[in-house]
């Protein structure tokens, strides 16, 4: 059996998935809150705002400044029922009474249950004291109202008691007392009872159940709809980009990564049609180098192929020009596969650079050894300018090859004069070599990219004199491997300079 993998589901599914499992938490979240926390979020809340407008007549009352006018305005705006009492000789005289809670008006408390408030709070050693009192319910009933009501009051700091219960009626309305016991500065006493009926959420419920059914329903057709529209809209951009970039697998250089949507995926289909011209291009340049290896491989086969024919049958041609000739292109094969090997060995890494110190001029005069049979049988002229012996540190064997190739680089383009030159210059603790012939040059808008790998200015093949034609892509990695800086400047018509700069470690003068 094919077991599940979450990995492979497609992108517009798991989108579509998040969206509906987000609705659903939602959902959920809604449904508990309405159903279990409303009740107590609203006698919670019930419940301060009758302490703060207490607390705010009890203020009024204390300071004798518009009491009657702050009775009257508190009481409207939060529905309460307001007693305001005089107290002295233990008897306890109505000064104020106000009813904006109709539900309070059942409550009809007797004078006992008011002078009961009174004493309590009177006679409160914290002065905080609750209670839950019911009215014509069975202890049970009594027992777990005790068990889920709270109650909340508070004092002041000149000897005031105050006392908050909850008082329940036959009907089970839950009502709010608030009893505090105040005292003047001139040392008279106040008693407030304030009154709110809690009113009963049973059918509230009930009926926002049922307004939660039908908006359950609703959100979820519309959550539906949502995701399956936003699923498809954030997902249809990125499978645009991969099948496009699956084309671009089967080498289908003409496709275009053209999706739009968001910024990630615009700045993705930039990046991926970048790297399309690049692979493009190094399609292109890779064949044309096959074709010029071949060649270069082709040419030295042949001709030691047709000599040694020739050698064998027919007499008085073994001869050493012959042999030699054998063993120049033997030569010139092998110089080239090593430089492919080299090419491949530098730029994958394989070849690190084995850094030791050493005379940079001496490494340049042993290369100058090379080319003595060019420059006496092909009449080419190879100088070297220096002014002092260079000693850097670096890898000798690498430093030596990139010096060889532009040689060899300059060779191949020289002019009708044949002259190569090598220059040491020494400035600010750096050396520079450049390496000038007085050839065809380079355009201008090519300078770029002769250190492309792959990259040829002249597209018809030419073999070289010495070398295998991949002299500047060696050049290029070894000096990038060494941090080096290098360059080209050229003038159509009138030839090339090829330069490098490394660090100096110390120099010596020559003796002349």
């Amino acid at each position: 059996m094919k077991r599940f993998n979450k990995n492979k589901l497609p992108l517009q599914f798991k989108l579509l998935m998040y969206f509906l499992v987000f609705g659903a938490i939602i959902l959920i979240v809604l449904w508990v809150f309405q159903s279990f926390f409303l009740k107590p979020f609203y006698t919670i809340s019930k419940s301060r705002s009758v302490q703060v407008s207490a607390e705010k007549i009890a203020m009024s009352v204390k300071k004798d400044r518009n009491v009657l006018s702050t009775i009257d305005n508190v009481a409207s705006n939060r529905s309460l029922t307001v007693h305001l009492y005089q107290s002295g000789e233990g008897i306890l005289r109505g000064i104020y009474k106000i009813n904006y809670d109709i539900p309070a008006a059942e409550l009809n408390l007797q004078y006992h249950e008011i002078e009961n408030y009174y004493n309590k709070a009177r006679n409160s050693e914290d002065g905080i004291y609750t209670c839950v009192e019911t009215n014509s319910l069975t202890d049970l009933a009594t027992l777990k109202m005790n068990r889920l009501k709270e109650s909340f009051s508070g004092a002041t700091s000149d000897s005031v008691h105050a006392e908050i219960n909850y008082h329940s009626d036959a009907q089970q309305n839950e009502s709010m007392v608030y009893a505090e016991v105040i005292t003047l500065q001139n040392g008279q006493e106040r008693f407030l009872l304030v009154t709110s009926s809690i009113t009963p959420l049973s059918n509230t419920i009930d009926i926002i159940r049922g307004q939660l059914i039908l908006v359950s329903i609703v959100f979820v057709l519309l959550s539906l709809i949502f995701s399956v529209y936003a699923s498809r809209r954030i997902a249809r951009p990125i499978a645009q980009t991969n099948r496009s970039a699956k084309e671009l697998a089967r080498k289908k250089y003409d496709v275009d990564f053209n999706a739009k949507g968001y910024l990630e995926v615009s700045e993705l289909n930039d990046t991926l049609n970048f790297a399309k011209t690049e692979l493009a291009a190094t399609e292109k340049l890779q064949q044309e180098l096959i074709a010029n290896i071949s060649h270069d491989l082709r040419t030295p086969l042949t001709m030691i192929t047709g000599y040694g024919e020739v050698m064998r049958d027919l007499p008085g041609e073994n001869t050493p020009e012959n042999i030699q000739i054998i063993i120049d292109e033997a030569t010139r094969l092998s110089t080239l596969v090593n430089d492919l090997l080299d090419l491949s060995k530098l730029q994958s890494g394989a070849l690190r650079a084995e850094k030791s110190e050493f005379c940079l001029t001496d490494s340049i005069r042993d290369i100058f050894t090379r080319y003595r049979k060019l420059t006496e049988q092909d009449g080419y002229t190879i100088a070297f300018m220096s002014d002092e012996d260079v000693y850097i540190n670096a890898d000798e064997l690498r430093v030596s090859q990139v010096i060889y190739n532009l040689v060899n680089n300059a060779v191949n383009h020289a002019g009708e004069d044949k002259t190569v030159i090598v220059t040491q210059l020494v400035h600010d603790k750096k050396v520079r070599i450049e390496v000038t012939d007085h050839g065809e040059g380079i355009p201008a808008d090519k300078l770029p990219l002769i250190w492309d790998r792959y990259y040829k200015v002249d597209k018809e093949h030419r073999r070289g004199v010495i070398g295998s034609g991949l002299g500047l892509s060696i050049v290029k990695t070894i000096l990038d491997a060494h941090g080096a800086r290098y360059g080209v400047r050229s003038t159509e018509g009138k030839g090339s300079t090829f330069w490098f700069e490394m660090p100096v470690v110390r120099t010596e003068k020559q003796e002349k």
